[in-house]
């Protein structure tokens, strides 16, 4: 009973946030669809893998293709630490936002993440300073910046969980107050190494405020040799 009730809680605050979403920032619904994957090489190392594809509406309306990759070291189960490479790709041509250019970028950086658990409540701590060089189509330039996530994760059952999360992105030049991403989201555990989430994001900018629908994919694999008993 308990769980069916929050599960209409979720999405009586969706509808909500839906409803919010068109009075901030940009008009239209927009949506990200998103892969990640872990994948262990060895008992300390493992590739993460990633691809993010970005619209200014649910289904259209191209803003940013982003791939990332990098490698993860396993200092223990609740510390990982992380240098990677990503290339982002931005149509700036959306007709709510003239100004904006498009954009194409490679991006290094560096993570440390620490978990922790607290009963059923599982939190993870992301630090990452990140690398940016920026080509436009008038100028080429580079910017660095430092981002702290904190999410929190709650299993309702073996299938089903809770994800939330916030973070902060922090200029390491003018102006110092990059975005802020606060996220909300219900996910589906289909294997033990394979889930889905769905949620809702607002993203805010000095200024404006973008809201987004997250649909996210999560499948990690295991290439460590396997030893015959």
């Amino acid at each position: 009973m308990n769980t069916k009730f929050l599960l209409l809680f979720l999405v009586l605050l969706s509808i909500i946030n839906f409803t919010n979403a068109q009075d901030t920032g940009e008009d239209e619904w927009g949506a990200w669809y998103m892969y990640f994957g872990t994948n262990q090489i060895s008992d300390k190392l493992s590739i993460h893998s990633e691809a993010q594809f970005r619209y200014y509406e649910v289904t259209s309306s191209f803003n940013q293709l982003l791939l990332r990759t990098g490698l993860n070291y396993h200092i223990n189960d609740e510390a990982i630490a992380t240098i990677g490479y990503g290339y982002i790709n931005t149509d700036g041509t959306f007709a709510d936002i003239p100004d904006e250019e498009n954009s194409n970028e490679h991006r290094i950086f560096e993570q440390f993440i620490l978990k922790n658990k607290v009963g059923k409540f599982k939190f993870e701590h992301r630090y990452r300073l990140e690398q940016r060089f920026i080509s436009t189509q008038n100028d080429d330039f580079t910017e660095h910046r430092a981002r702290y996530r904190l999410q929190l994760t709650y299993p309702i059952n073996e299938k089903w969980f809770l994800n939330a999360y916030d973070e902060v992105f922090i200029n390491l030049q003018e102006p110092i107050f990059g975005q802020n991403r606060l996220y909300g989201a219900i996910g589906y555990n289909v294997k033990s190494n394979f889930s889905i989430q769905l949620g809702y994001l607002k993203n805010h900018f000095t200024g404006i405020n973008f809201d987004r629908l997250q649909l996210g994919v999560i499948y990690n694999t295991d290439f460590r040799k396997k030893e015959n008993n």
